[in-house]
């Protein structure tokens, strides 16, 4: 299993995301974590992503979930077409209820697990591999999925890592009063946590699990 976790895009380990994948080449990008904002800026936000890919000697193309709502088979021949999936950013909840609707949180651990896929993520895209989105509420309006999806809120991550994930911690784009508040959230529910500046990314390869 090869997941590579970020606060921000590529962190500072740009060169650990090309390690864990080999030969840079196709890469699906998701999105579907700006699915509730405007179309402008979600369509904005696949252009920042795919460009920065790009600069890395990747071959990026957008893979939007909701063209494969009630179809995982179909979603599960998309992506493996490809060696890479890069998650991006946005409201966790409204991305994990995008996997539910798709299938991708049943294809994506399957392809995963078996070592036909790597994934990165990041923000959203990390958190989304845990096993709760406790605490994320501080930071992601669940209320935002049922206009945006016609599903209720996912309370649940798929679960890849064993830890929660609080992103962008002493960060410019964080809120340090309320990511105090998601870790005293985490204590209580005795969850196991990783905070993650900016600057830093977990790597998962096989067994070895490192965060930099």
């Amino acid at each position: 299993m090869r997941l590579f976790l970020s606060s921000y895009r590529f962190g500072q380990h740009a060169d650990r995301l090309l390690a864990l994948v080999g030969k840079p080449g196709p890469v699906a990008v998701i999105a579907n974590a700006a699915d509730s904002w405007p179309r402008s800026a979600r369509e904005s936000t696949v252009t920042s992503d795919i460009a920065p890919l790009r600069r890395l000697g990747f071959t990026p193309s957008e893979l939007d979930l909701r063209d494969f709502v009630g179809t995982p088979d179909a979603l599960r021949t998309a992506l493996s077409k490809f060696p890479l999936v890069w998650v991006r950013g946005g409201n966790t909840f409204v991305l994990r209820a995008q996997f539910a609707r798709s299938g991708a949180d049943v294809v994506l651990p399957e392809l995963v697990k078996s070592g036909a896929l790597t994934y990165a993520g990041y923000s959203a895209g990390a958190c989304v591999m845990t096993p709760s989105l406790q605490g994320i509420e501080l930071f992601d309006d669940p209320a935002e999925v049922a206009p945006t999806c016609g599903i209720d809120a996912r309370w649940d991550g798929l679960g890849l890592v064993d830890h929660a994930i609080l992103p962008h911690w002493d960060s410019p784009m964080g809120d340090s009063a309320l990511s105090q508040r998601a870790i005293e959230c985490f204590e209580i529910a005795e969850m196991s946590y990783w905070t993650l500046t900016d600057d830093q990314a977990i790597v998962v390869d096989g067994e070895r699990v490192e965060r930099l």
